[in-house]
C-alpha cells in the first residue's frame, strides 16, 4: 500500500505573488509529490503549501521549499496579523495513509537535519516530535515570536534541536515536528449564534473551562452566525479525528442541538480529508442502520448523506479526499487493460506479463464467481432466508478478489525488479556485491508476490465452499468454474513460486517458503474437490 504524508509548511510571505509562485513551483517540481494547495493571506502576510507524497519525496519537497525561500524571503521587514518567528514559520508533517506518526516524527527529524544543514538555519522541533515539555506546543516555542528571538536563541534552554544557536535577521528559525491531522469542520445550526457557541462549549474539550471540560477529546470549537449562509455554525477543529471523529462530532451536535429544540441542517468540511475518515464515518452508520454496503463510492455517498456534507456547497469527492486527489491513472497498468488487451500482451514477444500475472488473474476471476452467486442470492425473495448467510460469504470474497487484481501488476513488477538487477555492472568486487544482493532481494521479490498470490487465494477457501452449500442453485456451474479457476491460480502462482527458488542462497528462507507453499496448494486442490462435490451432492 502506497505510504501518505501530507506536509503543510507556512510561510511568512502572503504578498509578493512571484515569491508565493516560486515556493509553489519548487513543490511541483519535486518528484513523488502533489501539491493539493496554496492558500495565501494578505493581511496575515502568510501563505499556506499544502502537498502530500510518500515519506522520503515530502521531506525532499519541503527542503526544496525552504532552499527557495532562503533566497527570497527577508524578515528583518516582515509585518503581519498571523504570529510567527521564521521566513519557514512552521513545517508539520502528518500521516495520512499507511504510515506512522513514528515515521513522520522521523520525516520532521531529516527534513531539520538537512535543513539546517544545507542551509545554515536554526530547526526547532515541536509536538509528536520533541521530547521537551516546555518547548513541545507551537506556542511555547513561538513566545516572544521573531522580535524575541535575537535574545531567546543564545540562552542554552532555547539552544535549537538543529543547526546554529544564532539569530539570523534575514531568517529567523523554523519549527518542524509531527501531528496528527485536522479535521476543519462546521456543522449548521438553524438558530442563534448563541446557540450554536452553547454547544460548542458543550462538546469541546477545553469546555468552559477546567471545571467544566466538553464531552469531546481532542476538539477545538466555537459557535458563530454566517450571514452569508443565513445560519448559524459550530465549528470545529478535530485534532485527532482516531480519538473524536467527524460523525461523532456530528451525532453529538444533533443530540445537544435537539435538547435547545433548534434545527441541524446538515454540516461543511472545510479543506480536505484522509479516505479513512470518511470510511469510519460509512461503517458507522452502516452498522447503525443495519446496511449492507461494499461499494466504497457507496459508501462515500452514504456519508454524504448522512452528514448532509451538500448543505453548504456540492461536496465532490475528487476534490476533497486526499487519496482521491492524488491516486495516478495507471498505478495498475496490467489490471487496467480490457481482457483482450491483457491477453494479447501475454501472447506477445515478451516474458512479463507471464504466468505469475496469468494466475493471480484467473485467481481473481475464481473468487469473483463465488461473490457473484452470492450477490445474486442476497437480497432476491426467494431467497430471503438465506440473506444472514449472504452478508457473511459476500464480504471476503469480495474483499479477497480485490486483493487478487492488484497481484497481476505485482507480479510483473517483481520479475522486472530481478531483471533490472542482472544490468547493474559488475567490474569491480564492489559492483560484483551489489549486483548480487539486487539480485537476491529482486528474486525473494519474485518468490513473495505469487506466495502472496497463493495465500490470499487461500483465504477464500471457506466462503467458496458456504457459497457452493447455500447460493442459488441455478448458478451451480458458476461456482464450479470458480473453484476451479482458483485452485488453477493457486497452482500456477505455486508454479512461479518454485521456479525462483533454486536461485536463492538463503536455505532458510528457501525451506520456509516450500513449507508454506506446499501446504496452500494441497489445501487447494482438497478444498476444490470439497466443493465440487457439494454441488454435485445439491
Amino acid at each position: 500500500m502506497k505510504k501518505i504524508v501530507e506536509c503543510v509548511p507556512n510561510f511568512s510571505e502572503g504578498r509578493d505573488k512571484d515569491i508565493i509562485e516560486a515556493i509553489a513551483e519548487s513543490i511541483r517540481k519535486t518528484e513523488g509529490v502533489t501539491l493539493l494547495d496554496v492558500d495565501p493571506g494578505y493581511s496575515t502576510n502568510r501563505t499556506v503549501y499544502t502537498f502530500v507524497g510518500d515519506p522520503d519525496s515530502v521531506v525532499l519537497g519541503a527542503f526544496n521549499a525552504t532552499k527557495v525561500a532562503k533566497s527570497l524571503i527577508d524578515m528583518k521587514n516582515h509585518k503581519g496579523e498571523h504570529p510567527r518567528m521564521g521566513a519557514l514559520d512552521v513545517c508539520p508533517f502528518i500521516p495520512v495513509a499507511n504510515v506512522t506518526m513514528e515515521e513522520c516524527v522521523e520525516c520532521s527529524k531529516k527534513y531539520g537535519e538537512l535543513a539546517s544543514k544545507e542551509l545554515g538555519i536554526p530547526v526547532y522541533l515541536y509536538e509528536e516530535a520533541s521530547n521537551t515539555d516546555y518547548r513541545k506546543t507551537l506556542p511555547q516555542i513561538r513566545q516572544g515570536e521573531y522580535e524575541g528571538l535575537a535574545k531567546k536563541i543564545y540562552k542554552s534552554e532555547w539552544k535549537p534541536d538543529y543547526g546554529p544557536a544564532e539569530f539570523i535577521p534575514e531568517w529567523g528559525a523554523t519549527v518542524t515536528g509531527a501531528r496528527f491531522f485536522l479535521i476543519a469542520y462546521n456543522v449548521n445550526v438553524l438558530g442563534t449564534s448563541n446557540q450554536a457557541h452553547r454547544i460548542a462549549l458543550d462538546l469541546r474539550e477545553a469546555g468552559r473551562g477546567p471545571e467544566e471540560p466538553g464531552k469531546l477529546k481532542e476538539v477545538k470549537g466555537l459557535g458563530w452566525f454566517v450571514d452569508e449562509y443565513n445560519m448559524a455554525q459550530i465549528s470545529m477543529n478535530l485534532t485527532n479525528y482516531k480519538i473524536t471523529p467527524m460523525h461523532i462530532a456530528f451525532e453529538e451536535c444533533l443530540s445537544a442541538a435537539k435538547e435547545l429544540k433548534v434545527g441541524i441542517a446538515g454540516s461543511e468540511l472545510v479543506g480536505l480529508i484522509p479516505l479513512e475518515a470518511m470510511l469510519m464515518a460509512a461503517d458507522y452508520y452502516i452498522e447503525k442502520e443495519n446496511l449492507f454496503i461494499l461499494d466504497e463510492k457507496q459508501k462515500i455517498k452514504l456519508v454524504v448523506d448522512r452528514l448532509g456534507l451538500n448543505s453548504v456547497s456540492q461536496f465532490i469527492p475528487e476534490k476533497r479526499i486526499i487519496e482521491y486527489m492524488i491516486q495516478e491513472k495507471k498505478e495498475e497498468p496490467l489490471a487496467s487493460l480490457t481482457v483482450r488487451k491483457f491477453i494479447e500482451e501475454i501472447a506477445s514477444r515478451s516474458s512479463a506479463p507471464g504466468g505469475g500475472s496469468a494466475s493471480a488473474a484467473i485467481a481473481a476471476i475464481g473468487t469473483g464467481l463465488g461473490c457473484m452467486v452470492a450477490q445474486l442470492t442476497y437480497g432476491v425473495r426467494k431467497f430471503e432466508h438465506l440473506d444472514n448467510e449472504m452478508r457473511k460469504i459476500i464480504p471476503p470474497l469480495h474483499n479477497t478478489t480485490q486483493n487478487l487484481i492488484p497481484m497481476i501488476d505485482a507480479d510483473t513488477n517483481a520479475f522486472n525488479d530481478y531483471m533490472e538487477a542482472l544490468r547493474l555492472p559488475k567490474n569491480s568486487p564492489e559492483e560484483k556485491e551489489l549486483r548480487n544482493e539486487a539480485m537476491q532481494n529482486g528474486l525473494k521479490k519474485a518468490i513473495e508476490v505469487p506466495l502472496n498470490t497463493m495465500k490470499y487465494g487461500d483465504s477464500a477457501w471457506d466462503w467458496m465452499i458456504e457459497i457452493a452449500k447455500f447460493g442459488n442453485i441455478a448458478s451451480k456451474s458458476d461456482i464450479e468454474v470458480g473453484a476451479r479457476s482458483l485452485e488453477v491460480g493457486i497452482w500456477g502462482a505455486y508454479k512461479n513460486v518454485l521456479i525462483n527458488l533454486p536461485g536463492i542462497k538463503d536455505e532458510t528462507f528457501k525451506a520456509n517458503i516450500i513449507n508454506q507453499a506446499n501446504l496452500i496448494v494441497e489445501k487447494a486442490k482438497n478444498k476444490c474437490d470439497e466443493v465440487l462435490n457439494i454441488l454435485e451432492n445439491r
